[in-house]
């Protein structure tokens, strides 16, 4: 089973210890309306655990994500096991508009934040 998310914004951030991808869909007036947060953990403290936050609800594991395809503007998230927090969903698709913006965000933060887990697809 997958869930599916359609984002309007993609924004990269590198900071002292998390490296971060995130999604957002905004209203017209400039709100976030629902987003998506994807965070790898740098340092020795941190041991680089991937974080998943949706709409204030986070999830966390060393393996968290099993494999991880980038293709065009789609990024397809396959979760090592179903996630409780996703309604048993061992998959996450997310979509993203297609603006020069959002593809340098993706090219400069896709492969930070999933590393190895990055495959496949044509990134």
């Amino acid at each position: 089973m997958s869930t599916s998310h359609h984002y309007d914004t993609v924004a990269f951030d590198k900071r002292d210890n998390a490296t971060m991808l995130f999604f957002a869909r905004t209203t017209p007036g400039g709100d976030i309306d629902d987003y998506l947060l994807l965070m790898r953990a740098d340092g020795e403290d941190f041991d680089e655990a991937l974080y998943i936050e949706i709409n204030e609800r986070q999830f966390a594991g060393h393996d968290l994500i099993d494999d991880a395809q980038l293709s065009g503007n789609m990024l397809i998230l396959k979760l090592r096991e179903p996630a409780a927090e996703l309604d048993g969903a061992s998959e996450i698709v997310l979509t993203y508009d297609e603006s020069a913006e959002n593809k340098a965000n993706m090219e400069s933060g896709a492969l930070r934040v999933l590393a190895d887990k990055l495959s496949g697809g044509h990134a």
